[in-house]
């Protein structure tokens, strides 16, 4: 199949799920004027209209229900030849370009960049480390890895790994200070807030299909991830973080939990999840391959 129908058809299945011009057009990485052009062009040939425009929407027509299941299988059918063909190369290769929280620089991917550079020579990385939550499109990122709460966003998602907060501090700052068993006992502690990519106003705490909120007057508020642990440790407050970051340091001694019947969740009380953020349209083999590669590498517990 030609290359140009192909990209008609993406265009087509991408407006079709965004319904919105401007959004897979932001979303392909392409001009609004290209992917109409590109729909218009698909539609000519099918000799059929497949998309109802409007000033607010973009609604599929009766054409448009019947064709996108069979252009969805026909991209899945491209992405696994693709695959195919990589294979057959024998090796990955080519740049990765991506943005990671600070702490992850820290805790995990050393480790996991190291092993996945061993396995595949021929792939050089570029990672770029901040708590910021940075648009792969504007960054020119092929992923970028965030944590807390997935949000509604023209970006595709792609879970890694879930995970629970609590609240920790030092042994030495609880021998201090004393320990507190439930959220209303907080006030008086020095507590630390992580201001990155927004300041919090309510920590909102969840137990036994209860949510209680509290609104944290910090001691610290800190930008970076490894500078709220590193705080922590050295008995600096109160810090809420992520189990996969503390556990181990809970189990060194170094870490202990307090208020321990309580996890800190959404308003909702949803738990956090780490997931990589792309641009709609088919990611290169050597991407999805370090994809796996970090969603394998978490830590269970």
């Amino acid at each position: 199949m030609a290359l140009d129908m192909l990209r008609e058809i993406q265009a087509f299945v991408t407006v079709a799920h965004k319904r919105s011009f401007v959004a897979a057009a932001r979303a392909l990485g392409r001009s609004p004027s290209a992917v109409t052009r590109a729909v218009q062009a698909l539609e000519d040939n099918a000799g059929a209209k497949l998309l109802n425009r409007s000033a607010s929407t973009v609604t599929l027509t009766e054409a448009g229900e019947r064709l996108l299941p069979h252009a969805e299988r026909l991209l899945d059918v491209q992405r696994d030849a693709v695959d195919e063909l990589a294979a057959l190369s024998g090796s990955s290769q080519g740049w990765i370009r991506f943005a990671a929280p600070e702490l992850l620089g820290q805790q995990l991917l050393p480790a996991v960049l190291a092993s996945f550079s061993q396995q595949y020579p021929q792939v050089t990385l570029d990672v770029q480390f901040s708590d910021q939550a940075l648009d792969p499109l504007q960054g020119k990122f092929d992923f970028v890895i965030r944590g807390a709460f997935p949000q509604s966003s023209e970006l595709i998602g792609y879970p890694l790994w879930s995970y629970r907060r609590y609240l920790y501090a030092s042994p030495d700052y609880l021998a201090r200070h004393g320990m507190p068993e439930h959220p209303e006992a907080l006030h008086g502690h020095a507590l630390i807030l992580h201001t990155a990519p927004r300041v919090l106003k309510a920590w909102h705490f969840y137990r036994d299909g209860q949510i209680s909120s509290l609104r944290p007057h910090p001691r610290l508020r800190l930008s970076a991830g490894g500078a709220i642990l590193q705080s922590a440790l050295a008995g600096a407050g109160i810090a809420r973080l992520a189990d996969w970051v503390a556990e181990p340091m809970v189990h060194a001694g170094r870490l202990v939990r307090v208020c321990t019947d309580y996890r800190l969740t959404s308003s909702s009380g949803q738990d956090p999840q780490m997931h990589a953020l792309y641009p709609a349209g088919e990611l290169p083999v050597r991407v999805r391959e370090l994809l796996q590669w970090v969603r394998r590498a978490y830590p269970q517990h």
